[in-house]
């Protein structure tokens, strides 16, 4: 009787240890698949098929599998637009001297009414962006892109004030994971945020 009560207490124990592994696994699992960084964000991007500077269809699902970085802009934005693009090339460059390969750039047109591809394109190489990994998206209405900025990225989005033709937007840069989800926010307007982002970047691929 004791003999027997022994291999029970034994072949518990032993189930008990299996479970703790299973358990340890998963959670060493479910944190690997987290980003190595501190993150300010956890929300999914919907799911959209918009259109770029070269009349091409680009949807959420070819974004999938990449890190990408994401803002919205407009152009015949005169004030937050100008520093936001042009910290987007900079950033752009940055990942291209550091070799980090597989990053896309994501610019959400918010005046998709005017911004027509051929508009996209010739303001993308007013600011030499390389259109190989960046794309400038429209072909929706405000009301869509309004949804998604608010909805997707936490960003305000209204149409301009009464006798005024600046639509009021963000300006943040949005860092967006492989599975679709935005996880981190970064100020667009500095010049010195880039260098956190490239950080980032640099810890997740």
């Amino acid at each position: 009787m004791l003999t027997q009560n022994l291999n029970v207490e034994v072949d518990y124990m032993i189930r008990k240890g299996l479970f703790v592994v299973i358990g340890l696994l998963f959670l060493f699992t479910a944190c690997s698949n987290q980003p190595n960084i501190d993150t300010n964000m956890s929300k999914d991007v919907m799911d959209f098929e918009f259109t770029n500077q070269d009349n091409e269809t680009v949807t959420l699902d070819d974004l999938k599998g990449e890190w990408w970085i994401a803002d919205f802009i407009f152009t015949n934005c005169t004030t937050i637009c100008l520093p936001m693009t042009s910290n987007m090339t900079k950033l752009q460059d940055m990942v291209n001297d550091a070799n980090l390969e597989g990053v896309k750039f994501i610019s959400f047109s918010v005046e998709p009414d005017y911004d027509t591809p051929e508009v996209l394109t010739e303001y993308a190489e007013g600011y030499s962006a390389d259109l190989n990994t960046w794309n400038f998206l429209t072909g929706y209405d405000f009301e869509t892109i309004q949804e998604m900025s608010v909805k997707s990225f936490q960003s305000l989005l209204q149409e301009p004030p009464p006798g005024e033709d600046q639509v009021i937007h963000g300006t943040s840069f949005f860092l967006v994971d492989p599975e679709g989800t935005v996880v981190k926010r970064y100020d667009g307007v500095k010049t010195s945020s880039m260098d956190e982002i490239l950080a980032d970047l640099e810890e997740v691929l």
